[in-house]
């Protein structure tokens, strides 16, 4: 079976390579007859590229890669939920934030723990050690 791909030719020389539409040479972004879609899609992704910046800058969020972000991101949201009209929801909120702030305790200090257990064994393994890192248990 052989593809189709569109034939628009980008400022660089290279052929575009998107599926093209049915019964046209040229993909979604690159037909003529899809152009004003095109552009408020661009437009679109654009808004939503800065508003995504803008928000992650106000709130200092830098992604979700760690136990301290998950953290952070969480007093951000119990801040902002505290500032709302007392409501039996918003309360409802709160719980499940000191619930899942809970979690993140107990998950930071396992890894914090295990961290330690994993430079032990290290240590003991530079220092030729023979017994078993945990003391032969």
């Amino acid at each position: 079976m052989v593809s189709r791909a569109c034939t628009y030719q980008m400022p660089t020389g290279r052929p575009c390579r998107a599926t093209p539409l049915r019964e046209s040479a040229f993909c979604f972004w690159h037909a003529p007859e899809t152009a004003e879609e095109a552009a408020e899609a661009r437009r679109l992704g654009g808004l939503h590229r800065r508003k995504k910046k803008t928000v992650a800058s106000v709130y200092d969020f830098h992604g979700l890669r760690t136990v301290e972000a998950h953290q952070a991101l969480l007093e951000t949201a119990a801040t902002e939920t505290l500032a709302l009209e007392n409501t039996i929801s918003r309360n409802r909120v709160l719980a499940q934030i000191v619930a899942a702030g809970a979690k993140l305790l107990e998950v930071g200090e396992l890894e914090e723990r295990l961290r330690t257990l994993e430079a032990l064994v290290r240590e003991r393994r530079a220092e030729g050690d023979e017994r078993d890192a945990f003391g032969g248990f």
